[in-house]
């Protein structure tokens, strides 16, 4: 392979997603992706239930194909990159293998890839090492965890794909795991995850991308996200007060009232607590940053919220 031959291959993205479409009927499960995740690069893929999260995942790993558009793994099809051994998937359903130990079972899954990472690395970078000749199917929920980590990183890819790794962990393991993923990743390696855990999409992931009705609403860092949805909230007693002038303070991009108390989502905090002084209704004011949970469920324009968006 040449020098240019060499280079283009490092600069293409693991993942894209170039307007992807997969269809159901008349639901639209993914309605348009563009996504792209850089070698080295750790993504979260956050929405709520039937946001389009398992379709996207589907795609990614050659499951199933997208009616328009597509999706290129290192600039290839899904098919020919899994088949390649680059890809390693860890996905939530499945059922342990019965009769055999944990590693005879990732033994074999090492067998099936073409350049496999020693048997005892794996379980090592998996947490269990000390559980190797126990069998599969004798196994708690967050051990069978682990056990599909292991077969997911066991084939040494160059891209993990992880459908909610750290259900069934306790607090500890789940700390674990992500000192395992970071490392995983300073080798060059992608990861895209998908999480209920909005704190570890928070803590662990370079960009998060928010998917609500198969699209991708927002992008970004947790940061970018955050300033997206307004810097900081700024809350106070109305004290029976009016509420139609809320959306007309400086800097504010939403508002809810909760009984008594209206919370503030804002850009500019100094000039509306300023504005809030000029008018007398500073009652009990508090100011916070605003957090990922808030993000999302401004990005996503969740039911289980009273927001009223600033038109």
């Amino acid at each position: 392979m040449t020098t240019d031959l060499m280079a283009r291959d490092t600069d293409e993205p693991a993942v894209a997603f170039h307007d992807a479409v997969k269809a159901f009927g008349a639901v639209r499960a993914v309605d348009g992706i563009d996504l792209t995740v850089r070698r080295g690069e750790t993504v979260a893929l956050l929405g709520r239930n039937g946001a389009g999260k398992s379709t996207a995942l589907a795609l990614l790993l050659g499951l199933d194909e997208p009616d328009s558009g597509a999706v290129e793994l290192f600039g290839s099809a899904p098919d020919r990159a899994v088949a390649a051994g680059r890809v390693g998937a860890m996905l939530q359903e499945g059922r342990p293998v019965p009769r055999v130990t944990v590693r005879e079972l990732v033994a074999f899954v090492a067998r099936t890839y073409p350049a496999p990472m020693p048997v005892a690395e794996a379980l090592a970078l998996a947490g269990i090492g000390g559980l190797a000749d126990r069998r599969v199917d004798r196994l708690s929920g967050g051990q069978t965890q682990r056990v599909r980590f292991a077969v997911a990183l066991v084939g040494n890819p160059e891209l993990i794909v992880l459908d909610e790794p750290t259900a069934a962990l306790d607090v500890e393991a789940r700390q674990e795991f992500w000192d395992s993923m970071r490392g995983y990743a300073r080798r060059g390696n992608a990861v895209l995850f998908s999480t209920h855990y909005l704190e570890e999409a928070d803590e662990y992931a370079d960009r998060i991308a928010v998917l609500d009705s198969g699209r991708v609403v927002a992008a970004g860092t947790s940061e970018e996200l955050k300033r997206s949805a307004g810097g900081h909230l700024v809350s106070f007693d109305l004290a029976g007060g009016p509420t139609e002038w809320l959306g007309l303070l400086p800097g504010v991009t939403s508002y809810e009232v909760r009984g008594d108390r209206a919370r503030l989502r804002t850009g500019d905090s100094d000039g509306t607590v300023r504005a809030l002084a000029g008018r007398d209704a500073v009652r009990r004011l508090e100011v916070t940053p605003v957090s990922l949970n808030d993000a999302f469920l401004a990005l996503t324009q969740s039911p289980l919220t009273t927001l009223e968006t600033v038109r």
